[in-house]
């Protein structure tokens, strides 16, 4: 399952492996975080909403939308 989470306040490339770090630490598959795009794109098995929004927010920055992919 992959799952494309949009995320506000990354501004530069400190941010987005910030986002980055904080996802894998949690245990998340990260295939991608695009800066220009605002997104990461994570993939794995039960990727719960709540969760992968927690560990954005614990590295301060907020998730605005998830979509299925």
């Amino acid at each position: 399952m992959k799952k494309k989470l949009y995320i506000e306040g990354m501004s530069c490339n400190h941010c987005k492996n910030h986002v980055k770090n904080a996802l894998e630490e949690g245990g998340v598959k990260v295939l991608e975080v695009n800066l220009e795009k605002k997104y990461a794109l994570v993939e794995g098995e039960n990727l719960d909403y709540e969760r992968l929004k927690s560990l954005v927010e614990e590295a301060g920055y907020d998730v605005v939308a998830v979509e299925n992919i």
